[in-house]
């Protein structure tokens, strides 16, 4: 049997033996668990971290029996989910795995109904819970039905080799057949086919390293000054994450890694420390984000924190004039400028460096077709750096898998609390009231309405509403762009303090004041999108609200309320996680390995695939290594 602890309600173990088993996994013993890997006792309660897991656990007995297991927020001790069933596996940094029975997932998610996949039999249908009596007492087993209706009995010990099915589109799998060989050999063609991608993956990488990097120097003065500048407390995530890059940096290969993290978790002040230490050693930083309102963000907290820094600073979108643009793409070819903040405008033709040495992307995945094709080009010889606030399943089981370096970050901004968010109907009374408690306590609200056709009607409706405290702007990305830049600083500087606009807020804007979201048709929108505007508000340590707003909550259609309600559940810091496993479900995730692999995913779900894919990546590793004599 593979090493995992198995935990679920209702089982028998002495909490010492479970502490035996958590140590001898390789959980460390703390006073209070901070980061994975650790775990603490609190009387008969046992609390620890699991491996790629998003928060910790806390687990609760009744004399010898395990009677309650659920997560919970590290910042305020308050239960976040219930679990009925989960799986520990081991904590060392080091072993590796050569077992595809090793699970991603640390839950086990599946409703009856469900299609799962017994890692060692193939893919069967969850009929339920069956309780069967053994040796004088009840067991419970998972009942998976076969194809020509055959059985099988899993026991809770044996639940690691279970998984849900998921596959990213409409087409329903097909039942194994038990008593055959048709799963093994359906597993053998698997294999072949992910052993050739991981071939060609690792030869890709092998390629980068022998172009070779920048090997950066260590960090001096003028890192350590400008680190000074942050005005908040460094999280251990933070802390973690720029250390991964700049060991990258100064081992001088291509480094190529994501820092992935929930919304207003810190990934822009990683971005902006790597930033530094390539302009300190003379290299240019383009840093490229999906809108405008962003990289006029970004240049503005980027300018004020460099600004007695021996560094330029520029920004490269329609926020400038024409003439503007060209006397920084100018300076960006004469090597003047160091450090350039803008769209996919940097990668225009007539934009060149003359000596780019790293490029940070900010969510590549919202980025067109065309303009991933650019990114590809770009990336060559250079560092790269990306940064994504929605871990898509992709990313996480990237990382997960090993074919990608990724920095998790799961730990948000001292002092940052939930935002509670709820789904009400539409109401001009209702709105001026939420409008006005914000305005009363000194805060700011977005209003958003991605339909521009109908923005300003609805500017209208509240505007004649609202008293004369209350100080409006509209603005959308059809817009002037000066238009545009005027009411962000206006709504930045507080001289208007409700924002009404289309979704170009949606990414990345950090403004401390404005700590009430409203969204306006909200079940036009996907989930990850409702959670990134979400994450504009609860900046600070003030309670931040968002109201996902709807003509009527009873006339919606099921898939919508279903994904509304999902962000009214999912408001607890750190939720983009779930979020997005969720968002995969609802949506389908489309292409998420290549086409040529998508075939293979649909034949064993797609966490059977990433496990194989793990296994072979760290075979191939350690033949590399082997061969190459390391």
């Amino acid at each position: 049997m593979f090493d995992t602890f198995k935990l679920y309600t209702r089982k028998t173990i002495a909490l010492n033996e479970a502490v035996k088993q958590i140590s001898a996994l390789g959980y460390n013993r703390q006073e209070s668990v901070g980061t994975e890997g650790d775990f603490s006792l609190k009387g008969d309660t046992l609390e620890v971290f699991p491996v790629n897991f998003n928060y910790p656990l806390r687990i609760e007995w009744c004399f010898d029996e395990i009677e309650k297991i659920y997560s919970f927020d590290r910042s305020t001790g308050q239960k976040i989910i219930s679990y009925d069933l989960l799986m520990i596996i081991p904590f060392s940094k080091h072993k590796k795995y050569k077992s595809e029975d090793l699970p991603l997932d640390a839950v086990l998610r599946i409703k009856a109904g469900d299609y799962v996949v017994h890692s060692r039999y193939g893919i069967a249908h969850f009929k339920g819970m069956k309780n069967i009596p053994r040796d004088g007492r009840d067991e419970y087993y998972f009942e998976l039905e076969y194809d020509r209706g055959d059985k099988m009995y899993v026991s809770k010990e044996e639940a690691h080799l279970v998984q849900r099915y998921v596959n990213f589109g409409n087409k329903g799998p097909k039942l194994t057949r038990l008593g055959t060989k048709e799963w093994s050999r359906l597993k053998e063609k698997v294999e072949a086919g992910i052993k050739t991608y991981a071939l060609a993956f690792l030869r890709m990488q092998a390629q980068r390293q022998l172009i070779g990097g920048t090997a950066y120097s260590k960090d001096g003065e003028l890192a350590r000054t400008f680190d000074a500048t942050f005005p908040y407390e460094v999280t251990e995530d933070q802390k973690n994450a720029i250390a991964d890059v700049k060991r990258d940096m100064e081992q001088g290969l291509c480094m190529d890694r994501i820092i992935c993290g929930d919304v207003g978790y810190g990934k822009t002040e990683v971005a902006m420390r790597a930033a530094v230490k390539a302009a300190n050693d003379g290299r240019q930083v383009a840093f490229m984000v999906p809108t405008t309102v962003l990289a006029y963000q970004h240049y503005l907290n980027f300018s004020s924190r460099a600004k007695d820094m021996p560094f330029r600073v520029e920004m490269l979108s329609r926020f400038r004039t024409p003439a503007q643009q060209a006397k920084v793409i100018a300076g960006l070819a004469e090597g003047k400028v160091d450090i350039v903040i803008g769209t996919h405008r940097l990668l225009s033709k007539d934009v060149r460096f003359k000596d780019l040495g790293l490029l940070i992307v900010d969510e590549e995945h919202k980025f067109g077709v065309e303009h991933k094709e650019l990114l590809k080009k770009a990336k060559i010889g250079i560092d790269v750096l990306t940064l994504t606030a929605t871990p898509i399943p992709r990313t996480l089981y990237m990382g997960i898998t090993g074919v990608k370096n990724i920095s998790l970050m799961k730990m948000p901004l001292p002092g940052r609390m939930s935002v509670k968010t709820e789904l009400i109907d539409f109401n001009v009374s209702r709105l001026r009231t939420i409008i006005e408690h914000e305005i009363d306590r000194g805060g700011e609200v977005f209003v958003v309405n991605n339909r521009i056709e109908s923005i300003f009607p609805l500017a209208d409706k509240l505007i004649s509403a609202l008293p004369k405290k209350v100080k409006v702007a509209v603005i959308h990305g059809r817009m002037p762009a000066k238009e545009i830049e005027n009411a962000m600083r206006d709504f930045i500087d507080k001289k208007i303090n409700c924002l009404i606009s289309t979704a170009i807020v949606e990414s990345g804007i950090d403004i401390v004041s404005a700590n009430t979201m409203i969204i306006n048709n909200a079940q036009s929108f996907g989930l990850a999108d409702l959670h990134q505007l979400r994450g504009r508000v609860g900046r600070k340590d003030i309670q931040a609200y968002a109201y996902l707003v709807v003509p009527d909550i009873g006339a919606l259609a099921p898939d919508a309320k279903r994904r509304l309600e999902l962000v009214e559940d999912f408001a607890h810091l750190g939720a983009g996680f779930e979020i997005a496993m969720n968002d995969l479900e609802l949506r389908g995730a489309g292409n998420i390995l290549g086409f040529e692999q998508h075939g293979f995913v649909w034949m064993v779900g797609f966490d059977l695939y990433c496990r194989l894919l793990k296994k072979e990546i760290e075979y191939l590793r350690e033949a590399f290594k082997i061969e190459m004599g390391i």
